[in-house]
């Protein structure tokens, strides 16, 4: 069995990113703990909706108290990827009782069913959901074939 160098090059560069994911939930995992926060799943991960809507996919991403400014969204091909940070609202000089929503920062990533065109994403931040439409590329859409 013959193995092209370029398969096991694309092969390592996942096994690299999937090691850098991990790596990142582990230190979110020491970072919230260690300063008392607990750990919430949730918090690290916002919830999300994936939908194909025949020509788009649709993505909707529960992030309360998290301000446009704070928010990263990268495409490329088929992966997109959702950072961001919620910052604490309570002023320094409080004295806290109880912390039951998390702060910090917060990462999900996708490999999306299709590739999309990332020139065409619309996405929004309202009432604390991040709506997107992702246009799937023209590859990705179903093609009709004529039979001679």
């Amino acid at each position: 069995m013959i193995t092209r160098w370029n398969d096991i090059h694309q092969m390592m560069g996942a096994m690299d990113l999937f090691r850098n994911r991990m790596n990142n939930v582990f230190n979110e995992f020491d970072r919230a703990y260690n300063l008392g926060q607990g750990w919430v799943a949730a918090d690290t991960f916002p919830r999300t909706n994936l939908s194909d809507t025949g020509d788009n996919l649709e993505i909707v991403v529960e992030l309360p108290g998290v301000l446009k400014e704070d928010l990263q969204v990268k495409i490329q091909g088929n992966y997109l990827e959702i950072s961001g940070a919620r910052k604490s609202d309570t002023p320094d000089t409080f004295k806290i009782h109880r912390t039951e929503r998390g702060t910090g920062s917060f990462s999900r990533s996708f490999t999306l069913p299709y590739e999309v065109d990332a020139s065409k994403v619309e996405a929004t931040l309202k009432d604390g959901l991040l709506k997107m439409t992702l246009p799937k590329s023209e590859a990705a859409k179903p093609r009709q074939i004529s039979i001679n």
